[in-house]
């Protein structure tokens, strides 16, 4: 088995905090999630994530306007600089101090950030494709000017459209537009006039206006003009030594105490989006001030909006819900409406076809994601309190959970309903539940109780309730051929049930600790535990015997909380798994539990393969090995734990309106810090992938490369229709085929794709690149529909499809165009056939009945010719019929005359 996995897409997250961008051509949307950067694609309906990881949670984010590089910027001011479209990081860089606010100039040449009161302008670092021969520069952050006079924080920077200037939106109540360079006649500016902070300044189109939004919904214009031009007297004479920047205007939103959070303006068109703390976003058109749209989108305050470059779309990000909504406001549609869980996840399964991972979190709450496009799909929100266990029926689209608030539900995944709830007599939390293979019964254990209860999933009945655990149930599950219910507790047993025998009998094999996980193997022979000592135990299931014990306290600790007065190594909540899962082939086990680790194990050798970090985000609870002496205080009380909250200015940051030492649901802002954890892991049903349920979200770690495809042909090659031919001449069939559809020749792929040989064809097909996989196949699909060469199309899409079916099933959504037209094709083939067929039925029977008389006419023939020589040397008719007779067969009379 494979084991080289790695991180491929973090789904279950789709918005952290921080600002939102779009993309220059308008299409995908880039969120902050944590401490990564997700890309969602909203025209193709796909998302990634970027494979880098920042140190803490990012805080601002920045794309050039060329789209090809991107910044990130976390809570201390380390950067990180990608490119864009390979996803690779090349830079990385600290600013020494947090920021609060990115701009990039539309020129692309340079970018502005906020360092609390200061304002720093950069230039822009290179590509290593800008510089000749492809070198990188040794250090690419170059500072052109810095700026000072803010006397509080810069909360946000936008530049004009010529990228001279700039102007900024700080806590000090005023707004201050700045040059890039020294400008004749220019001098720094102060609008000063805001009663309250300063949320975003930004120019018009035309650059003769300045608008500025405060947190209180004021909107001010400002023009440089004289002191009557501001009072509306055009009349009177312009003094040029009186003109100044004034306020020309004044709007205010009235949206009573609901403050202004963020504010988005898209200059080609005038529109100005505001969000606000209640939920509410109003959309205005400048400068006349009228409102377009006033419309709630979120129980909690927005805190980003962005706008494409077209401004149709309109994307909203609220932190407290985990929410991000695209919003087209001229057809009042949502292009894209994401959510997080609430609180953290406990369960995760694969659907047996592998395409969606469903979870279940301590919100009560289900959700189904899609692998191919990282998308959330639908939520089940019938369950009243935490979900603590999910399991797929192996032969219907059935889905089982169970809850705390003391029901299992079974759920359609076609239809998307539940359809049974199965309670008990009496009302218990369950905390983990078992599906036979055949999908007939359900089993469910339950902490509060010590027995086991099973139902019926077609009529909903218990049929029995197990006795036998001294302590909770923690956790069940069936053998995959079904004949064996396997049940683990916290009284130090597991116990093998025969719930389908007439004597229901159970067997229990006696563990060192509380059980926590167990797993069984695919072909029902081994059965592997988790205790809370950090044992794994393996038994052979036929002989309730024990093959093996594995030590992993080593493995799986590591992680030190900000309280623990203990090193990393001797922290005892680290010390065990708490999910285990056996790979698709059962060769590898994976286990997670309360720890930044996630080990890969070797069934048969018992060895540590691999170790997979969940998370380096020091935001986080226990991902550190050290803790850094500088944040311990004099009293010995570590620097994070002090409340912050207090030193805001502003009245709404201070008021705490949630109870004192809340760690779900609403957490306090005083001391609550996420864990990090795993709560639950699970392989997919191909074995190629595995996923994990993590305080950072849904993490996929997959053994596919979802990097572009890397090109050998776009280099240097003379590529012309001469030299394709003469490629063909060469017989080297894939060079020539490329090439061809690098010139994009339909005449010219035609005459490559015919001159390949019928015994190349699986050969050509398993080395194309994946890259021109869409291309060829729309070739195939529309050369089934115009030439008549039927098998040698249908020997081709066979062999592509025997050879990257796996890929192309994972990318269903990239394919939908080019499998239809194969399926066009292909039922245009078979039409063809059966209407030719069926239009010449008689002629092929007569055609066959003739081929028939013809050898038994040339059988007669033969035999008449045996006998007349039989006759001619000597012999009588009595000869003959005793010849024939003597054969053991029944011969028929043969007339000489």
């Amino acid at each position: 088995m494979k084991t080289d996995y790695k991180f491929s897409n973090l789904l279950g997250t789709v918005y952290g905090k921080g600002n939102l961008v779009f993309t220059p051509d308008g299409s995908s949307l880039v969120s902050p999630v944590g401490n990564r950067v997700s890309v969602f694609n909203l025209t193709n309906n796909s998302s990634y994530t970027l494979p880098f990881a920042h140190r803490k949670n990012i805080t601002c984010i920045g794309l050039n306007p060329q789209g090809n590089l991107i910044l990130s910027i976390d809570e201390d001011g380390r950067a990180i600089l990608t490119l864009f479209h390979r996803r690779v990081s090349i830079y990385h860089f600290s600013f020494k101090s947090p920021i609060t606010t990115l701009a990039f100039a539309p020129s692309g040449q340079h970018f502005v950030v906020g360092l609390g009161r200061k304002i720093q302008a950069w230039q822009t670092p290179t590509t290593p494709d800008a510089n000749s021969g492809g070198e990188v520069e040794f250090a690419p952050f170059v500072l052109h000017r810095e700026y000072g006079g803010h006397f509080d924080t810069v909360n946000d920077l936008n530049w004009s459209s010529d990228s001279r200037f700039f102007v900024s939106a700080s806590r000090d109540l005023t707004a201050r537009i700045w040059s890039l360079d020294p400008e004749e006649g220019f001098e720094p500016t102060v609008l000063a006039g805001h009663r309250e902070s300063v949320r975003s300044a930004f120019f018009s189109s035309t650059q003769e206006s300045v608008y500025s939004v405060s947190r209180d919904g004021a909107l001010f214009r400002w023009e440089y003009a004289s002191s009557a031009q501001a009072n509306g007297d055009t009349e009177i004479m312009v003094d040029r030594d009186h003109e100044r920047w004034r306020i020309m205007q004044r709007n205010y939103f009235m949206q009573n105490d609901a403050k202004v959070n963020c504010v988005s303006f898209h200059s080609r068109s005038n529109l100005l989006t505001v969000g606000f703390s209640n939920g509410l976003f109003g959309l205005y058109e400048l400068p006349d001030f009228n409102n377009l749209h006033t419309l709630s989108i979120s129980q909690s305050d927005i805190s980003n909006i962005a706008t494409n470059s077209s401004g149709e779309w309109l994307a909203f990000g609220s932190v407290k819900h985990g929410q991000l909504l695209v919003w087209e406001w001229q057809s009042e549609s949502y292009i894209l409406k994401q959510q997080s869980h609430f609180d953290s996840m406990n369960t995760l399964v694969y659907s047996p076809d592998g395409a969606r991972v469903i979870t279940g979190a301590d919100d009560g709450k289900i959700k189904i994601w899609d692998t191919a496009s990282g998308f959330h799909l639908a939520t089940f929100t019938e369950h009243g309190s935490a979900v603590t266990d999910s399991a797929f029926s192996k032969r219907n689209n059935v889905l089982f959970t169970s809850s705390l608030d003391g029901s299992v539900r079974a759920w359609d995944m076609l239809r998307y309903r539940n359809f049974r709830t199965f309670t008990a007599p009496s009302r218990l939390p369950f905390s983990c539940l078992a599906v036979d293979p055949s999908g007939e019964v359900v089993c469910a254990g339950s902490h509060d109780s010590f027995d086991i209860h099973i139902w019926n999933v077609q009529t909903g009945q218990l049929l029995d309730q197990l006795s036998g655990h001294e302590g909770p149930v923690a956790s069940l599950t069936f053998s995959p051929d079904g004949n064996t219910l396997i049940s683990g507790s916290w009284d130090h047993t597991v116990r093998l049930w025969s719930v389908f025998s007439r004597a229901q009998t159970s067997e229990p094999l006696q563990l060192q600790a509380d059980l926590l996980s167990i797993a069984v193997s695919p072909d029902s022979q081994e059965l592997a535990a988790s205790t809370l000592d950090g044992q794994l135990t393996f038994w052979n299931v036929s002989t309730a015997s024990q093959s093996s014990v594995l030590d992993s306290r080593r493995d799986v600790s590591g992680g030190r909380k900000v309280t623990d007065r203990r090193m990393a190594a001797n922290v005892a909540g680290t010390k065990s798994f708490r999910s285990i899962t056996y790979s698709a082939d059962g060769s590898c086990l994976l286990a997670a539990g309360n720890s930044k680790f996630i080990c890969l194990y070797s069934v048969t050798t018992g060895t540590l393969i691999k170790k997979f970090t969940v998370s380096v985000n020091l935001s986080i609870d226990g991902t550190q090995e050290f803790l850094n002496s500088s944040n311990i205080l004099s009293n010995g009380m570590p620097q994070d734990l002090i409340d912050s909250g207090v030193e805001a200015s502003d009245l709404e940051d201070r008021i705490d309106r949630t109870l004192p030492g809340v760690k779900r649901g609403d957490p306090t802002t005083r001391s609550a810090r996420p864990e990090v954890k795993a709560a639950s892991t699970s392989f997919s049903p191909t074995g190629r992938a595995f996923c994990a349920a993590t305080t950072e979200g849904l993490l996929i770690y997959s053994l596919d490369n979802n990097l572009p495809a890397f090109d050998p042909f776009d280099l240097d090659i003379d590529i012309t229709p001469q030299s394709v031919r003469a490629t063909v001449e060469e017989k080297s069939y894939l060079k020539a085929l490329i090439m061809s559809f690098r010139l994009n020749s339909n005449s010219l792929i035609q005459h490559v794709y015919e001159s390949i040989p019928y015994s190349d064809v699986q050969l050509i097909a398993r080395e194309v690149p994946v890259v021109y996989l869409p291309r060829i196949l729309r070739f195939v699909g529309q050369s089934m529909e115009d030439t008549p060469h039927l098998e040698f199309h249908l020997t081709w899409l066979m062999a592509l499809l025997s050879v990257h079916g796996a890929w192309i099933k994972d990318r269903q959504s990239e394919f939908a165009s080019e499998l239809r037209l194969l399926l066009r094709g292909i039922e245009g083939v078979g039409r063809t056939v059966r209407t030719v067929a069926e239009e010449n039925l008689w002629s092929i029977e007569f055609l066959l009945g003739q081929a028939d008389l013809q050898e038994k006419g040339e059988g007669t023939k033969e035999k008449m010719n045996v006998n007349a020589d039989f006759l001619t040397n000597g012999h009588t008719m009595n000869d003959v019929n005793e010849t024939i007779d003597g054969d053991g067969t029944d011969g028929d009379w043969i007339d000489l005359d």
